[in-house]
């Protein structure tokens, strides 16, 4: 089995739950998918990395991250993924606003400004979240080469609007909801 499909598999078995939930875009939905419980698991999270990793390779980056909260599994599993093939790959997190003490930084981790980064979202709808981090990895000097999400609900044109490449590993159809 292909790490994509096996991965698909934990996703289905493990992130999906059914319900009445609220979606951050504010949309009502009768299934959640809750891929923190795939991006945190110890077996799981290391497929997630290779995958997203396989899936953007064809964009240059030095770095990969995004809007904390659901970016930050993401990015740390595809730096781990990285490290294991040995291509070292900084992760940063962006926070949704400017710290008021410490250092003030809006973004965490290695510097940003003039490298090239990939902005990443575990899911994403509306886009909002993934296009706030870009905004603020633009004001910092970076220069933003994509965006890459595991699943895609939604976000692909606002992304594209941006001028910015989209990468989904899975379309929301493909976990039979």
């Amino acid at each position: 089995m292909s790490d994509r499909d096996e991965l698909l598999a934990g996703i289905k078995a493990r992130a999906v739950i059914y319900g009445d939930f609220t979606l951050s875009s504010g949309r009502r939905a009768s299934s959640y998918v809750d891929l923190r419980r795939v991006l945190l698991d110890g077996r799981l999270a290391p497929l997630a990395g290779r995958v997203l990793l396989n899936a953007t390779a064809d964009l240059a980056y030095e770095a990969v991250g995004g809007l904390t909260l659901g970016a930050d599994p993401v990015a740390c599993a595809m730096m781990h993924a990285a490290a294991s093939r040995g291509t070292p790959l900084d992760a940063f997190v962006v926070r949704k606003a400017e710290k008021t003490h410490g250092t003030q930084r809006r973004i965490e981790g290695p510097d940003v400004a003039g490298r090239r980064v990939l902005a990443v979202e575990d899911t994403s709808t509306t886009g909002a979240s993934v296009l706030t981090a870009v905004d603020a990895l633009q004001e910092a000097g970076a220069e933003v080469v994509g965006v890459a999400v595991l699943v895609e609900r939604g976000a692909r044109p606002r992304v594209l609007d941006r001028g910015l490449p989209y990468r989904a590993v899975y379309e929301f159809a493909e976990l039979g909801l």
